[in-house]
């Protein structure tokens, strides 16, 4: 045999099995005899035929000219591809997300497939999810599911046994959802890590049948292979204060060498004035002294130990949130006490804007759940925004450090009474459960068509841990000192296409860091592969820091920054030493005094004292002709909406006409508006466009005519949705 026998293997139309050609290798005689000297130089047999003395092999180019020098070789040819009925649109399927691009993960020069000839091969990626093909409806209402798994497989989207492309072992489901209410958003995770890793084998587990059987789910899956894990599922009751079962669970399957990624979270909220509102934290528990009257004459509240939620000198026994028409109020609250070890028990209690109960959370920590968690619920079923008062009442126990958390899915609560961190209370961090322990890789949402900004609704980081892991029937020890991790870890892609999940902006789309996770682990199965011993650690350390900048975002909100698969693959197979920056807890952003937002918050509000004047001596001022005018600070404008749409506009059309009407606390402001990811321009008090199917967002700025500027813009998000 010649010395070139790498020569004409490069062709696209060779078959192939990861990143290896399928070669025939013929000799005149004993071909069985042979296998296991093709083996030593490097082959993977795939076939050995006795009638035709050739054995079909798998194998690298460069490993052709050992192939050549076994004994009795009497030819070798490339195997071609063949053609099929079905069509193979791509080695990924029909449909691509664009995380592919943006990820750099892709076959091209420049991308990671195609720079490092992986594909995922031998990597086994487990997710967990709600389920994977039980869906009957699409996720956005809009009738019929687009596609079943069985179409996603002969479409190539999916690996299956009629997978056009080759890639035939089938999703091993090994735990299904017992609901039966799934919206499949396992089957659109699969989609992802398939488009990034279309060589890898894919798992699926439900994690919807409890907390303990989503642990149980994990420790699964990874006994079933997989050396790569994501999800996008958490419950409420996780602790925020230690590690509970799933935390635990995770952390014992990346000790045991599986790479875990974990959404993480779409609850952030942003109010007008840019401030992250979704969580409230206090450094312990403040006794007002008695309750609102609607909370004492309850028969299930002591009544004159509520929480004082002003950080200052004056009391304020009520926390205003501003929740939006159509949405549910989902407050989750926690305290710093370990899993069975309880002894403080608080209460929940929301009131309208007059001070009327109107839902309640009560239950009995100390002696029932022996956790110390509190959840209440409430729909706004009015067509306008409507302000309600959480009341927290300490029916036992301490003072414990208590935080709550507006699990509200990015949208539904536009203000809070309490906007910044003040006097050592913690608003914004929304990063808890499983996605905030150390074992897991929590992964932020950064928009497919725009990496210089994360996702508004990506949940934002540290989390922080006063107490061991929740690891059985007895209560954890605290640690030494508060434990600050950073979180999240990195980002990645959402709102990439799907075959099905939610239509809008020009096809099936899967958003938030549900979709983010799988894109991150889809190229860990990549760097996997390139480097089959790497640990855990060191694929996370790889990720971080060859992370790329988004835009000016901190550290809390997208971590080290966006993956870039080149980057990381490249720095698993050469590390350097690496540091990632940190997300620390907020700063106060001003005096205690100052931490209440303006506006009237309910009747058991009390208003806000003015700030008593600073005095200072009389200074003797000359006589002068005339009086001099005042002079003043420049002050900026506000910005507000006078008129806007519903956040939901349902129509039978693919676009939708909208007004807007902008207004100013100055009278001759002009303005400045942004429709999307659009250019910033002028434009007039009022606005009117039309909007195509999707999510928009219009943010708009005033400007008074001495060329102030509002430093917060107004925004505002809404959705348009088409029916029938």
């Amino acid at each position: 045999m010649s010395g070139s026998q790498g020569e004409g293997f490069s062709s696209k139309s060779l078959l192939r099995t990861g990143n290896r050609v399928l070669i025939y290798v013929r000799f005149d005689s004993g071909a069985r005899a042979r296998v296991g000297a093709l083996r030593s130089a490097g082959a993977k047999i795939i076939d050995v035929s006795g009638r035709y003395q050739t054995v079909t092999v798998a194998t690298k180019p460069e490993e052709l000219a050992s192939l050549a020098e076994v004994a009795g070789v009497a030819g070798i040819t490339a195997a071609h591809a063949p053609i099929a009925a079905a069509l193979c649109p791509s080695r990924s399927g029909a449909v691509i997300s664009e995380g592919v691009a943006q990820l750099h993960a892709g076959e091209g020069a420049g991308e990671a497939r195609g720079e490092f000839s992986v594909d995922g091969s031998g990597i086994t990626v487990g997710i967990l999810s709600d389920s994977f093909d039980q869906a009957t409806e699409a996720a956005d209402g809009s009738g019929p599911v687009a596609t079943t798994a069985v179409e996603d497989v002969e479409s190539g989207d999916l690996p299956g046994e009629a997978n056009p492309c080759g890639d035939v072992a089938p999703v091993d489901v090994i735990e299904k959802d017992q609901s039966g209410e799934g919206a499949d958003e396992g089957r659109a995770m699969a989609q992802i890590v398939h488009d990034l890793a279309p060589g890898a084998d894919l798992a699926f587990a439900s994690a919807f049948n409890g907390e303990l059987a989503f642990a149980k789910s994990i420790n699964d899956l990874a006994d079933a292979g997989a050396s790569v894990i994501a999800d996008d599922v958490f419950y409420p009751e996780e602790p925020f204060f230690q590690d509970g079962p799933v935390a635990v669970a995770a952390n014992e399957v990346s000790e045991g060498g599986v790479t875990y990624f974990s959404a993480a979270g779409n609850d952030n909220l942003i109010d007008p004035e840019g401030h992250d509102i979704a969580s409230w934290e206090a450094p312990e528990y403040r006794n007002a002294g008695s309750c609102p009257s609607a909370v004492q004459a309850l028969p299930q509240a002591h009544g004159t130990q509520c929480m004082d939620f002003n950080p200052g000198s004056q009391t304020d026994k009520t926390f205003g949130i501003r929740v939006e028409p159509g949405a549910e109020l989902t407050v989750d609250l926690q305290w710093d006490e370990p899993w069975q070890g309880v002894g403080t028990d608080l209460d929940a209690f929301l009131l309208d804007a007059s001070g009327n109960v109107i839902a309640v959370s009560a239950g009995d920590n100390i002696n029932n759940s022996q956790k110390p968690l509190e959840i209440v619920d409430w729909t706004n079923e009015s067509k306008s925004e409507r302000i309600v008062q959480l009341v927290v009442n300490r029916f036992e126990g301490g003072n414990p450090r208590l935080k709550f958390a507006l699990l509200e899915n990015g949208v539904g609560v536009s203000a809070t009474e309490y906007p910044r961190s003040t006097g050592g209370d913690v608003v914004g961090p929304t990063v808890f459960g499983h996605s905030g322990t150390t074992g897991a890789i929590s992964v932020a949402a950064v928009p497919y068509n725009n990496s210089a900004e994360p996702e508004e609704y990506s949940s934002r980081g540290p989390v922080r841990h006063d107490f061991g892991p929740v690891n059985g029937i007895d209560a954890a020890a605290p640690l030494g000192a508060a434990e600050i991790l950073s979180k999240p870890d990195l980002s990645a892609t959402d709102c990439g296409l799907t075959t099905f999940f939610a239509f809008f902006s020009g096809g099936w789309r899967f958003c938030g860091t549900s979709a983010a996770a799988p894109h991150a682990a889809g190229v860990a199965a990549l760097m996997s592969e390139a480097e089959p011993a790497a640990t855990p650690a060191e694929i996370r350390t790889a990720l971080l820091a060859s992370a790329v900048p988004v835009g000016a975002a901190d550290r809390c909100a997208v971590g080290a920054g966006l993956v870039e698969a080149v980057g990381a693959i490249e720095d698993l197979l050469t590390p350097q030493a690496f540091s990632p920056p940190a997300c620390a807890l907020p700063s106060s952003e001003g005096s205690p005094e100052e931490s209440q937002a303006p506006g009237n918050w309910g009747s058991e509000t009390p208003p806000v004292s003015p700030k008593p004047p600073i005095q200072v001596p009389p200074v003797p001022i000359p006589p002068q002709p005339e009086p001099q005018p005042e002079t003043h600070q420049p002050v900026a404008p506000r910005t507000f909406f006078l008129r806007h749409p519903m956040k939901l506009i349902r129509t039978h059309r693919s676009s939708v006409k909208v007004t807007f009407r902008f207004g100013s606390n100055d009278p001759e402001a002009t303005f400045a508006c942004k429709v999307d990811t659009g250019l910033i321009r002028f434009c007039g008090p009022r606005l009117v466009r039309r909007f195509e199917v999707g999510s928009h967002v219009v943010w708009v700025k005033a400007q008074d005519a001495a060329g102030n500027v509002d430093r917060s813009a107004a925004f505002y998000r809404f959705q348009v949705r088409r029916i029938g």
